[in-house]
């Protein structure tokens, strides 16, 4: 297994989501939560490691690509590979944004903006609660 490949199998039912989610991270991952701004104690990791999904252990971010937006929510310029997310549409609370999910299990992270530092000028902004930090030894 590569290390961005996922460490669990995806969950197929509703019922399996429940049973292995906490209910927060089930309201971020399955229905598009949000969680409160400066609320996520990923904001002020500085150690090499990688982000995690909560919902799948797919390796979604590492801290290379990690830079303080001050935004109140963890923020990256770059996912780790090319597979890691995928991007959609969202047309949800009058607005139009672009939604980020876990390129395996679909769980939702957060969003994707333009104003973002160099090289890529983004700015994935991502709820902690989907996330699990794992330290580089």
């Amino acid at each position: 297994m590569s290390e961005h490949e996922s460490t669990q199998e995806r969950p197929r039912t509703d019922e399996e989501w429940r049973e292995m989610l906490s209910s927060d991270e089930y309201r971020i991952l399955r229905e598009c939560g949000t969680e409160p701004r400066n609320s996520s104690a990923l904001l002020d990791i500085e150690g090499d490691g990688v982000f995690r999904c909560a919902g799948c252990g797919q390796v979604l971010f590492t801290t290379d690509e990690k830079f303080g937006s001050g935004t109140g929510w963890p923020s990256f310029w770059d996912p780790a590979d090319n597979d890691a997310v995928e991007t959609q549409p969202d047309h949800s609370h009058g607005m139009t944004r672009t939604e980020v999910v876990c390129g395996d299990c679909g769980g939702h992270l957060g969003h994707v903006f333009d104003d973002g530092p160099e090289p890529t000028g983004k700015r994935y902004c991502i709820n902690g609660i989907a996330l699990r930090f794992e330290d580089e030894e």
